[in-house]
């Protein structure tokens, strides 16, 4: 095996803590151990180098930091940090059917598919269908070493995707021994979400090489939206103080119970008024309550002891349940001195149940009032005993349209690496091959075939005294054998009726993955230095295919089911790559330049979908004193389109769409009054907008590369007279053209009515309106090269390590500040309309300040740590130019959350270390009025874990 010097212990010490290391203690290791300095790369580079000088930033998270978030769940381990999102974590995609359990990492909250995950420095098959994004859940935290994460454009080292940033999962290399790791976690509150995961890990080594075996189970806790103790179906409702715009009263007060009183899971007779009544469970007549606030047509706040109105929290998931196993190895040997061997593959299966509403039909179920079987006689004679009168009611007898997802993931790499010589020139070289495999089987339970049960519902009492269908031979699917059904109440109707009425909707998905490349490295010290050093260079190339594939059942794709009629999709693409890159230490240890290096990276790419994307990069390390280092990058990366967004067919589906012709919304855009009259909108209108729309989505196979241009300009302070103290101030911009969007049904009606000089034909024309209602009944929308995306701010970390022998006390204390202030985040929607600007900066899930501090404190074999969350205060309302105001709704913010978690860990002896904590300890949590998945809606919880060596 290779020997370690000094010089590259430090370093990777430093990157394992995520301390920046000063050049004092780099070259002090230097003058113990010269002939054999190791160099070693970091995430942001391909070239190696002896010190730990990036003109990128790296934040670096290691394994024990992990350990004390008490969950497997990576993604949401990485989204406490500032600088990701929590919009795709295992919470974020709750409402998702193919990304149901998955969690995966949005660098700058511009969307995770602009953020590349690689495990050591390769890519990974992703977890969705279409998608290029990474489930991080199928990466065992068990095998973790670190995790190293630069933001800002890296296509230029790394290719497409890396438009934000890159996220650089280093897993462990010679591992020596048994392990058997147990971790659980459970909820003080009574709150469900426990956890609990068990692992082993085995490995062995010899001269030449090492093999590492792995192991594991984990399983996540259901919770539901009810299990949550803030959360009270909370919304707004019309204030009945508002005396209108800019009034200084809100116009909207948040309240709890929102809900409907129209719908229900027993049954309403004339939900849309008239003489509306409900049921009990057993199908007798009960009164339907009465809303006390009106949040719109369909939804109000109701009574607290309201026990027969509908409420969404009833049936919403917060976090999954979640079933994983997985298994695989690692290896590396040396064929001979100059080759060497490396590989891994790993297994890795889940079992996710997520829950989604049951099926319902809101006012359009007809109820026969002389002839229904089922009808009890009190209902008959209120209704009159003849006519046909309209129903809603909530299909929960039937079951939640619960997604159950069995997703299997595969892969494999194998490469060879090595060095040669030629004249006095060494030449470090490697090839590699990497296969990735997702299948995924996603059944959408308990979902309605209308026309059965529109059959089933129209029942009569036959000639034998027995409930029939009117129409025995009506239904869409098994017609012939209908099956009387019985609507009143709560699960009165015959197993038979149930099942006639309704199926489940099988999809299955397999995305596939295929990558071969290689690269080799040297320097010119042979020919050519300048004064700080020999100038060092890499170059590549990377050929890579991706295919998805989506099969839907037959009945589904007949159309005959409630849940939209989506046919197959088929997409794949390859690319080739190439890439160089090259570094230049024009001079080192000079008056004025302690180091002044120039590094530059180019990367050019042909996709067989999108054509040729080119991207560049330049960084600049400068160092006038050795305790101060300038670093600064600027570059131009690209995303190609994946393969949903350029292949996906035109599909139907379901999209909510607040109208911006309603009376509470007109007045948002000035030019919104104005185009909704020049449709026939009349003055007051007011949306039936509560219930979902019908929509038309699909792919666009002439996108092309998105680009953008990054820049980051930092300074790095590590005084020699403080000892292990360094201070970090970086700046960041990232302005995206031409970004892909999947145009939003919303914003495609807003579109439609807020361009200046009349209705903008283009985005009306996208849109069907009821001739007599107004309302919207169809959106049709897609992908397209329109937006503009922009993202900057700054952050500064601190970090302090020192022994507390100074100060005559046992142990050493270290110390890491991490502050993140962000300074813009806005969206063009479409990028050649300007005034059309969507800000987020200070929304809620965007705070413009966040502060995580984490201390450490160690006597012999203790560690305990305290780490310090928090998040600023963040408006409800949309802050964008003519967006909202702090009278939309009242409370119009969350407010600034803190929360603190305690965890230590104990080395009993040389064979058994106890891990221990608490999370959220002071059990803070957010108003119930936001689930955004930024805060810990849980509250506190306790974590405990063992780790036993053989």
């Amino acid at each position: 095996m290779k020997k370690r010097s000094l010089v590259s212990q430090a370093i990777n010490l430093a990157l394992v803590t995520g301390l920046s290391l000063s050049a004092q203690s780099v070259f002090a290791a230097d003058e113990v151990v010269k002939e054999d300095v190791e160099k070693i790369t970091v995430t942001g580079s391909r070239i190696a180098k002896t010190e730990l000088s990036s003109p990128t930033p790296v934040l670096v998270i290691g394994q024990a930091e992990i350990a004390r978030f008490g969950t497997p769940d990576l993604g949401s381990v990485l989204a406490e940090l500032p600088a990701i999102g929590a919009t795709n974590t295992l919470s974020g995609n709750a409402n998702s059917n193919s990304a149901a359990g998955q969690s995966s990492a949005d660098l700058r909250r511009l969307g995770a598919k602009r953020s590349l995950v690689l495990v050591n420095g390769k890519r990974h098959v992703a977890g969705s269908p279409g998608s290029s994004t990474v489930d991080l859940s199928t990466i065992p935290a068990v095998l973790i070493e670190r995790i190293e994460i630069i933001t800002g454009g890296a296509s230029a080292i790394y290719g497409s995707d890396a438009v934000t940033g890159v996220i650089n999962v280093i897993l462990k290399r010679d591992f020596e021994g048994l392990e058997l790791n147990a971790t659980a976690s459970r909820s003080t509150e009574g709150v469900a979400a426990n956890n609990h995961t068990v692992s082993i890990v085995g490995g062995t080594s010899s001269d030449r090489g090492n093999v590492t075996f792995f192991a594991g189970v984990e399983r996540i806790e259901e919770t539901m939206s009810a299990d949550i103790r803030q959360l009270n179906s909370w919304g707004t409702i019309s204030n009945p103080e508002d005396g209108g715009e800019d009034d200084g009263i809100s116009d909207r007060l948040r309240v709890p119970n929102v809900g409907s009183e129209m719908i229900n899971r027993f049954g309403v007779i004339n939900p849309f008024g008239g003489d509306r009544f409900t049921f009990d469970d057993a199908g007798n007549v009960i009164e339907q309550c009465e809303r006390i606030g009106t949040n719109s047509f369909a939804f109000g706040q109701l009574p607290a002891d309201c026990k027969t109105g509908f409420m969404t929290e009833d049936y919403e998931n917060i976090y999954p349940s979640v079933e994983r196993f997985y298994v695989g190895s690692t290896m590396n040997y040396e064929i001979t001195d100059q080759v060497s061997f490396f590989g891994d593959f790993k297994y890795n299966s889940a079992e996710i149940k997520q829950q989604f509403q049951p099926s319902f039909d809101f006012g359009g179920i007809d109820i026969d009032v002389e002839n229904n079987a089922f009808l009890s006689d009190e209902a008959r004679t209120r209704l009159g005993g003849t006519g046909v009168v309209p129903m809603s009611k909530f299909f929960d007898e039937l079951g939640n349209r619960s997604a159950a997802n069995e997703r299997e993931l595969f892969r494999a790499v194998a490469g060879l690496d090595g060095y040669f010589t030629l004249s006095d020139t060494n030449f470090d070289w490697e090839l590699f091959y990497v296969y990735g495999e997702t299948n995924n089987v996603r059944v959408t339970e308990n979902d309605l075939i209308p026309g059965n049960f529109a059959a089933a519902v129209n029942s009569q009492i036959g000639a034998d005294g027995q409930a029939e269908c009117v129409d025995p031979t009506a239904g869409t699917v098994d017609a012939g054998n209908c099956v009387a059904y019985n609507p009143f109440g709560f699960n009165n109707a015959s197993e038979a009726a149930k099942d006639w009425i309704s199926a489940d909707v099988t999809r299955s998905d397999q995305i596939t993955q295929e990558i071969v490349g290689g690269s080799i490295a040297t320097d010119t010290s042979e020919f050519f230095s300048f004064q700080g050093g020999a100038i060092g260079f890499a170059a590549g190339f990377e050929y890579r295919e991706e295919t998805y594939t989506t099969v839907t059942d037959e009945l589904t794709k007949s159309g005959a089911l409630s849940n939209a009629a989506t046919p197959d999709e088929y997409g794949d693409y390859d690319v080739t790559e190439g890439f160089v890159e090259i570094s230049l230490p024009l001079l080192a240890e000079v008056d004025f330049a302690y180091e002044l290096t120039l590094d530059a990276a180019y990367r050019t790419a042909d996709y067989s979908h999108a054509g040729s994307a080119d991207s560049w990069k330049v960084g600049l390390m400068y160092a006038p004193i050795e305790d101060v280092r300038i670093r600064a990058t600027v570059g131009e990366a690209v995303r190609a389109p994946n393969l949903g967004e350029a292949f996906s067919p035109l599909s139907p589906g379901f999209g909510r769409v607040s109208d911006p012709c309603d009376a509470d919304n007109i007045n948002e855009d000035p030019d919104r009054a104005g185009n909704c009259a020049a449709l026939g909108i009349p003055a007051g209108f007011e949306a039936n907008d509560n219930v979902s729309v019908d929509t038309l989505s699909g792919g666009n196979p002439n996108l092309f590369s998105e680009t953008s241009t990054s820049t980051t300009v930092g300074i790095v302070w590590a005084p020699q007279f403080i000892e292990n103290f360094t201070v970090t101030l970086d700046y960041y911009d990232i302005e995206i053209e031409d970004a892909i969007i999947s145009v939003a049904v919303q914003d495609i009606a807003d579109n439609c009515v807020d361009a200046t000089g009349g209705p903008d034909e283009l985005y009306c024309s996208a849109i069907d309106r009821d001739p007599t209602t107004n309302d919207i009944d169809l959106v049709r929308s897609g992908f397209l090269n329109a937006a503009a995306l922009n993202v900057s701010g700054i952050e500064s970390e601190i970090n302090y390590r020192t022994s507390l022998e100074g100060f005559e006390l046992p142990g050493e204390l270290s110390v890491k500040l991490f502050v993140s202030k962000l300074i813009e985040l806005e969206q063009f929607e479409f990028q050649d309309r300007p005034d059309e600007i969507n800000v987020e900066h200070g929304e809620v899930g965007d705070p413009e300040l966040q502060v995580r501090l984490s201390t450490n404190y160690r006597l012999d074999d203790l560690l305990v740590n305290w780490t310090m969350r928090s998040v600023e205060r963040s408006v409800t309302y949309d802050v964008s130019p003519g967006g909202g105001s702090p009278e939309d709704a009242y409370p119009y913010w969350v407010p600034s959350i803190v929360t603190h978690d305690f965890s230590a860990n104990y080395i009993l002896n040389d064979n058994v270390r106890f891990d221990f904590g608490v999370r959220n300890a002071f059990d803070k949590l957010p108003p119930g009025y936001t689930i955004n998945p930024m805060y810990d809606i849980v509250g506190r919880r306790i974590f405990t874990g063992v780790n036993v060596k053989f």
